[in-house]
């Protein structure tokens, strides 16, 4: 696969059976990496991803008409808070993967941030490496580890909170 072969834009409410099969797909395959669970959303009815797509800032990678990657920027809605995002549901289908799909999803979601938001968050289940790598290859800086993050059954798995600060209005320094 090469990268030239992948677009991404923004998926629409219309996309919303392509969106639910990868984002099942997701599910299935790396259930651990999500807050979500396959049951969770497999339970919800089509019209329920066409809402989120509707409402929400959700990417699709596509090479010909096949959706193969998928992520979402949340922006905060809270007057205090309104000024970060954190992108989320972040996924490559395996055969997509090593062929600069993920990255290429990352770095429209972070265009698009800039353009609304100062900071963008990211959280990465500690042992996804590759995962890490690539939001540090972008420019997300490491501020923490989130302990306990996720519950799965009995098992519990720490997240690596990471972030990248697009500035600010205010001066750094007063001269």
């Amino acid at each position: 696969m090469n990268t030239a072969d992948i677009e991404v834009h923004r998926l629409a409410a219309d996309d919303a059976p392509l969106y639910r099969d990868i984002r099942l797909e997701a599910l299935r395959l790396v259930p651990d990496a999500f807050g979500s669970t396959l049951e969770a959303e497999s339970a919800r009815p089509l019209s329920s991803f066409a809402e989120r797509l509707g409402s929400s800032h959700v990417l699709g990678a596509f090479r010909a008409e096949r959706l193969v990657g998928i992520a979402s920027l949340i922006i905060l809605q809270s007057p205090k808070m309104a000024h970060k995002g954190h992108l989320v549901g972040m996924y490559v289908r395996p055969e997509a993967r090593r062929c600069g799909v993920g990255r290429g999803l990352v770095e429209a979601i972070i265009e698009t941030a800039r353009r609304h938001i100062e900071v963008i968050q990211v959280t990465v289940v500690v042992g996804n490496e590759a995962a890490r790598r690539l939001y540090a290859g972008l420019g997300f800086e490491e501020y923490g580890r989130e302990k306990k993050a996720l519950k799965s059954g009995d098992r519990y798995f720490d997240e690596i909170l990471m972030a990248m600060d697009f500035g600010s209005s205010r001066p750094d320094s007063i001269d």
